[in-house]
């Protein structure tokens, strides 16, 4: 015989698990924060109730309608940077250090992948990114025109030269280039590449900094 009183105990519990698993789906699905391709959600009373699609927009990766090449570049560079893609966007300048990124130090040369100096890479990049022309030499580069000087290094931004002193007759014997987030393009004994400026071997070196002064 059917105990009666258990079957109505265990038939309340269970109505009752029911209702709560019930509650918290719905609380679930309305909290996540992601938009639903079903035709059959959105037309759902939740759906509805809800209006997921005015508080959750799709979301378009390429709002700036890049290539796939910039898209590569603005990837690549914020990972290698450890920032926010978003900072990545003079496409043009990190395309154009792309092509270089390796390539072996060699004296007074501007060969890719073969040999470069950087004071002669930095002339090319310049005249190709900014518009503006240097001498070859860090020296010289220095002492440009159309250079402001400064040494504080909490006001470096993307683009400002970085002028290094390696020997008592050489005052400024190298150039690099502030990217963001004290990543430096400079070039070493293991060649043309991004280092921390944070490290000894560059703060030990460094002299002073440069920016393109506005053109008129």
């Amino acid at each position: 015989m059917i105990n009666i009183k258990y079957f109505y105990r265990w038939g309340t519990a269970f109505w009752l698990i029911l209702f709560l698993i019930s509650c918290s789906s719905q609380k679930y699905i309305q909290e996540i924060p992601y938009n639903f391709s079903s035709d059959d959600f959105s037309n759902s009373s939740y759906g509805l109730k809800n209006n997921l699609d005015s508080q959750y927009s799709n979301l378009d990766d390429n709002l700036e309608k890049l290539s796939d090449e910039e898209l590569r570049i603005k990837e690549k560079y914020s990972i290698i940077m450890e920032v926010m893609p978003k900072e990545v966007n003079n496409y043009k300048l990190y395309t154009y250090i792309d092509h270089w990124i390796g390539t072996p130090y060699k004296k007074q040369s501007l060969d890719e992948k073969i040999g470069v100096d950087c004071s002669y890479f930095v002339q090319s990049l310049y005249s190709d990114v900014y518009g503006e022309t240097f001498q070859k030499t860090p020296d010289g580069i220095f002492r440009s025109k159309a250079v402001q000087l400064f040494t504080g290094r909490t006001f470096l931004k993307e683009g400002d030269l970085l002028f290094f002193r390696y020997n008592k007759e050489h005052p400024i014997s190298d150039v690099g280039i502030y990217l963001h987030n004290d990543r430096i393009l400079a070039c070493t004994e293991k060649g043309l590449n991004i280092y921390n400026f944070n490290d000894e071997y560059f703060q030990l070196r460094y002299v002073a900094a440069g920016r393109l002064k506005p053109k008129n």
